[in-house]
C-alpha cells in the first residue's frame, strides 16, 4: 500500500518513566498466551513477569523509527495494534504489515544489536507490555524455547535483501542462487540422522539430546535399526514427560509419535513447508531409496527464508479471538510479495494462499463452536468456484456452503436453527476478515446451500440431468467444490454422488461443452488483444473472464466427463493428460498458458493492494514487456485448440 506520508510528525511514546508496573499474576497470565514464552516453565514465567511494564499508546503513536530508533525494551502487544511499514526512495509509505495482540515488536534490532529496521506505528489505541532489553537478551541466551522461536526465523542477508527490495518497490525475482524455497531440495536441508531403539528409556533419550544438541530423535525397533518408525521431540518431552510426570524409566516408545511422517529427498522445500503446514507437523524424515537418511524441521526452511509463511499459520493457529484474525489476515498480501521474490509460480502462490485462507476459515469456526456449542450433527464446510478449485489470487468473494447428514426428523428443526446462527456468524467474521460478500448469496449464510447431504444429492441430480443449459452454466461453479472443515467423508460421498449421476447422464457435459464452445480467445483478427471499449476498465483486458475462464471450464467439464475427482485446474488437466484424454505436449501448452496468466494477475492485484486500490483483473496490454505480449498471444491460441478437442469429445458422448 503505498501513499504518501502527510503527516507533520508522529507522536513518540514515552518509555522514560510513564509505564507502569504491573502485578505479577496478570503478566503471568497473558505470557501464558503468548508464544514463545508459555514454553517457559512456571518459575522463568513469575521471574520475568516481574520485569514487565506496561504502557499505553493512543492511536497514531510512532514506537520506532527505521534507523533511528534505539531499542531499549521488546514491545508485546496487549490490545491494539500497530503497522509495520518502511518508506521506498520516492519517501512512500511501502507496507509491510500488520500486527496484532501477542505480537512482538523489536526482537530483530535488539538481538542483532541494532537499531529499528522498521516504522513501527499503532493504528489504534494500543497497551503494551514492556520487556527490558537486556532481560529479552538474556532469555534469548539461556532458554532453548525462546532462542529457537527467534534466532532460527533471523537470515541476516535474507532479511537484509528482503528491506532494500521493499525500499526499491520491486516485484522483481531474486537470482536463481537465491529462491531457496523453489531451488533447494529436503535432501539439502536435512539434519544428520539420530535414532534410538524403541525400547531405550525415556531418560537416556533426554541425555543423548542434550549431549548432541539436538531437538528431535527417530525411533527403530530393535529387530531392523534401519526401519524408522517413529519420533520423539522437545515437545513430547515437555507436554508427555513433565507435564504428565511420567515416570523417564518408561521406554521411548510410550511418548513417541509414530509412524513417522516423511518426504522423499528431492522434495522441494516449498512442498516441504506446505506438507507441515497441512498436518501441522514440524519435523518430517527425510526418504531416499526407502530408507529414512535425514530429518528436516520448520525451522531449518525458516532459517534458510527468512520470515515465513509459518509463522503467520501458527499465528493463525493460536489466535483466541475473532479481532486478532482480522488482522491477520491483513498480512497475506505480504506473505504473497515475499513468496514471488523467492520465485513462486503462479500454481504455488494459490496453493499457498489457499492454505492460508483454510487456516483462517477453520479458526473462525473453532471459535464459533466455543460460543455456540459443537453442531448437533457431523458436517462438511464446503469451498466452490476458486476456493474450491484453489485458484484464489487475493481476498475473492466467499463462496460457500455446508453438507450436514441427515438428521433424525425430531432433529431437523433443532439443526436448521443452529446452523442458521452458525451460517450467520461465520459470514460476518469472513466478512471482517477482508473477504467480501458473494454477490449472488452463495454463502452458507443462505439456507439454499446449507443442507443435509439428501439435499445436496437431489440438487446436483437435477443440475446434471436438466436440459436448461442455463442453469447448468450457472450452478457449474458448485461442481468445483471441496471441503474445508469438518467431517470430510460427508464431502466425498457428494462427490460419489456426482461421478455416479454424470455416468448414467451426458446431459450437463454436452451442455457446458457447448457453452465453451462459444467463448472467443481475447485477440482479434489481426491478434490484437480484446479490451473493455468503455468504462471504468476501459483499454484494459479482463484476464479471468476472457483468459482464464476458458481453461477453468475446458478441465471442469472434461473432469466431469471422465470421473476425475480433482478441483484444481492444473490438477485437472493432468489427470486428463494421464488418462490421455490430451497429449503431453497440448498439456504443456494448456499448463504454461494458464500459469502466465495467472502470474500476470497475481502481480498485477498485488500492486493494486501495495497501491491502497483494490483488486480487480483488469490489466493493461500496453504496460506489458514485448515479451510478456508475445507470450500472453500464444497462450490465447491454445483455446482454439482446446475447442477443437471439445468438439471431438461432445461429438463421442
Amino acid at each position: 500500500m503505498a501513499v504518501k506520508d502527510r503527516r507533520k510528525g508522529p507522536r513518540v511514546p514515552s518509555i522514560n518513566g510513564s509505564e507502569h508496573a504491573v502485578a505479577p499474576d496478570v503478566a503471568v497470565a497473558f505470557l501464558k498466551n503468548t508464544m514463545p514464552f508459555r514454553e517457559l516453565d512456571d518459575d522463568a514465567l513469575r521471574d520475568l513477569a516481574l520485569h514487565c511494564k506496561i504502557d499505553f499508546f493512543p492511536k497514531g503513536t510512532r514506537l520506532l523509527t527505521y534507523n533511528e530508533s534505539e531499542i531499549t525494551h521488546l514491545f508485546l502487544v496487549q490490545r491494539g495494534g500497530v503497522r509495520a511499514f518502511i518508506t521506498d526512495d520516492d519517501g512512500e509509505i511501502v507496507l509491510k504489515d500488520y500486527r496484532g495482540v501477542g505480537s512482538n515488536i523489536g526482537a530483530l534490532g535488539i538481538i542483532r544489536e541494532t537499531k529499528a529496521n522498521l516504522n513501527i506505528e499503532t493504528i489504534e489505541d494500543t497497551f503494551c507490555y514492556l520487556i527490558p532489553r537486556d532481560i529479552f537478551k538474556e532469555l534469548v541466551r539461556n532458554e532453548s524455547a525462546i532462542s529457537h522461536f527467534y534466532l532460527k526465523s533471523f537470515s541476516d542477508n535474507v532479511v537484509a535483501t528482503a528491506y532494500t527490495e521493499l525500499r526499491k518497490n520491486k516485484l522483481t525475482r531474486r537470482s536463481t542462487e537465491e529462491l531457496l524455497l523453489f531451488n533447494t531440495k529436503a535432501a539439502e536441508l536435512s539434519k544428520p540422522l539420530f535414532s534410538v531403539s524403541a525400547t531405550t528409556s525415556i531418560q537416556e533419550c533426554g541425555v543423548i539430546m542434550a549431549r548432541q544438541g539436538i531437538g528431535s530423535l527417530l525411533v527403530y525397533v530393535d529387530e531392523d535399526p534401519g526401519s524408522m518408525i517413529g519420533i520423539i521431540t522437545d515437545t513430547d518431552f515437555r507436554t508427555k514427560v513433565i507435564a504428565e510426570g511420567r515416570d523417564t524409566r518408561e521406554p521411548v516408545s510410550s511418548i513417541m509419535s509414530s509412524p513417522l511422517k516423511t518426504v522423499p529427498a528431492d522434495m522441494l522445500c516449498f512442498d516441504v513447508l506446505l506438507k507441515m503446514m497441512t498436518i501441522s507437523i514440524h519435523h518430517l524424515g527425510v526418504e531416499q531409496s526407502g530408507r529414512v537418511t535425514g530429518v528436516i524441521t520448520s525451522h531449518d526452511i525458516m532459517v534458510q527464508q527468512g520470515n515465513s509463511p509459518y509463522y503467520l499459520f501458527k499465528e493463525i493457529a493460536a489466535q483466541s479471538e475473532f479481532e486478532g484474525l482480522y488482522l491477520l489476515s491483513e498480512k497475506i498480501s505480504g506473505l504473497v510479495r515475499n513468496i514471488i521474490n523467492e520465485g513462486a509460480k503462479a500454481g504455488d502462490i494459490a496453493r499457498m494462499i489457499a492454505l492460508i485462507n483454510e487456516r483462517i476459515i477453520s479458526q473462525i469456526l473453532i471459535l464459533l463452536h466455543r460460543q455456540l456449542g459443537p453442531a448437533p450433527v457431523r458436517y462438511s464446510w464446503l469451498m466452490f468456484g476458486s476456493e474450491g478449485r484453489i485458484e484464489q489470487t487475493f481476498k475473492t468473494d466467499q463462496d460457500n456452503g455446508i453438507v450436514y447428514e441427515e438428521p433424525n426428523p425430531d432433529q431437523r428443526a433443532e439443526v436448521e436453527k443452529y446452523f442458521g446462527v452458525f451460517g450467520e456468524q461465520a459470514t460476518y467474521h469472513l466478512l471482517k476478515c477482508g473477504y467480501p460478500s458473494c454477490p449472488d448469496n452463495v454463502m452458507v449464510s443462505n439456507p439454499e446451500w446449507c443442507q443435509s447431504i439428501t439435499g445436496w444429492k437431489e440438487q446436483f441430480g437435477k443440475w446434471i440431468e436438466q436440459d436448461e443449459s442455463h442453469e447448468q452454466i450457472g450452478a457449474s461453479i458448485f461442481f468445483d467444490f471441496r471441503h474445508g472443515y469438518g467431517t470430510e467423508q460427508l464431502a466425498v460421498d457428494l462427490r460419489n454422488h456426482i461421478i455416479t449421476c454424470c455416468r448414467r447422464s451426458n446431459t450437463i457435459v454436452e451442455n457446458l461443452g457447448r457453452y465453451f464452445l462459444t467463448m472467443q480467445a481475447p485477440l482479434s483478427f489481426f491478434e490484437q488483444f480484446i479490451v473493455e471499449q468503455n468504462g471504468d476498465h476501459k483499454d484494459r483486458l479482463d484476464i479471468k473472464l476472457r483468459g482464464l475462464a476458458p481453461f477453468v471450464d475446458f478441465a471442469r467439464v472434461l473432469s466431469l466427463k471422465y470421473g476425475i475427482r480433482q478441483t484444481n485446474t492444473l490438477t485437472r488437466l493432468k489427470r486428463l493428460s494421464a488418462k490421455k484424454v490430451v497429449d503431453k505436449d497440448f498439456y504443456l501448452d494448456m499448463v504454461d498458458a494458464y500459469e502466465l496468466q495467472m502470474q500476470l494477475r497475481v502481480i498485477h492485484q498485488l500492486s493494486q493492494i501495495e497501491e491502497g486500490n483494490e483488486p480487480d483483473d483488469y490489466i493493461l496490454p500496453e504496460q506489458l514487456s514485448d515479451l510478456e505480449k508475445r507470450m500472453l498471444k500464444d497462450g490465447f491460441s491454445v483455446i482454439g485448440k482446446m475447442q477443437s478437442l471439445m468438439r471431438k469429445e461432445i461429438e463421442e458422448a
